[in-house]
């Protein structure tokens, strides 16, 4: 099956898990239920590594190819921002002053489909690093010695 096609299939659960991330926001590093919510997904779709608590509450997790080569690493954000969400959507904010006004939920989502993706099908050479990181929202997450 083409690849647009299978993630195409992803559409409903993918979504369910954009809206559950867009109503539950964390900040900075203090991203806890956030990391829990993707390890349990990256347990789920039998990821070969999970390395947790990385800057306090990130993630790097590893999936392996077919074969062996180089590693490509994949990055999203995963906190929010110190806004209050003026929405009624279903799955508004549910954290006063907390909400995912910068995409995160979207980046962290997409980043799980792509690991639901890699993992089903390994067909690729080397390994994928998967990065789940806190604190891009001037916490310097990438760079911190937490």
């Amino acid at each position: 099956m083409p690849i647009i096609n299978r993630i195409a299939d992803y559409f409903d659960e993918m979504q369910g898990w954009r809206h559950h991330i867009h109503a539950n926001p964390e900040l900075g590093f203090d991203c806890f239920e956030t990391a829990k919510f993707v390890e349990s997904k990256l347990e789920e779709f039998g990821v070969d590594e999970i390395h947790s608590q990385i800057a306090k509450t990130g993630i790097v997790a590893i999936i392996k190819g077919k074969s062996t080569g180089k590693t490509i690493g994949l990055r999203a954000d995963m906190d929010a921002l110190p806004l209050a969400e003026l929405t009624n959507k279903k799955y508004r904010s549910k954290h006063e002053g907390v909400m995912h006004a910068c995409g995160h939920d979207g980046h962290t989502t997409m980043l799980l489909g792509a690991a639901k993706y890699l993992s089903e099908t390994r067909n690729f050479s080397g390994n994928v690093a998967l990065i789940f990181q806190p604190a891009e929202e001037g916490g310097g997450g990438s760079q911190s010695d937490v």
